[in-house]
């Protein structure tokens, strides 16, 4: 059984190859980003890599923690997204219905698609959106540094 030391405390459990794998890819995520490897970093970027959904509340983050049988605090949770995103790792966005969700940043730009009525998120990339707005964006002599287009309306299953 591996024993794995972080930040003074030592957590003993067993973990399969693969599992050691990704904490170290993760341990090397958060050295990259200058944040201290604790243990609620590594449970909270392991949920966001490893949830089928995309965009996660905090709250969502901390049943998923709870799930897990970890004692963590809501405060603790939203702390560590605070810093993850002040360092890049993840980004937030605020749709609409005043709250807050988080994807890790992988990089590449898209837009989303939300659901008014249960709040279902979809990704998209429209390439020809993006040439448009470009396009826009240089007639006004702007200078592009970022944009975010968010489509709101029901899906399908409502």
């Amino acid at each position: 059984m591996p024993d794995v030391v972080m930040s003074g405390a030592q957590y003993s459990m067993q973990w399969s190859t693969h599992e050691i794998g990704a904490v170290v890819e993760e341990s090397t995520q958060l050295k990259n980003a200058g944040l201290k490897i604790t243990m609620p970093r590594l449970k909270v970027l392991q949920i966001l890599e490893k949830a089928s959904e995309h965009h996660l509340s905090a709250e969502d983050v901390y049943k998923a923690l709870l799930d897990m049988g970890e004692e963590v605090s809501l405060a603790t949770v939203y702390r560590v997204l605070t810093q993850f995103e002040a360092a890049g790792l993840i980004n937030r966005h605020n749709f609409e219905g005043g709250y807050s969700v988080f994807e890790l940043s992988q990089g590449d730009h898209h837009d989303h698609l939300v659901c008014i009525k249960c709040g279902r998120v979809e990704e998209f990339l429209d390439e020809v959106i993006e040439e448009r707005q470009h396009l826009i964006a240089n007639r006004a002599q702007f200078k592009m540094t970022g944009h975010a287009l968010t489509i709101y309306g029901m899906c399908s299953s409502c």
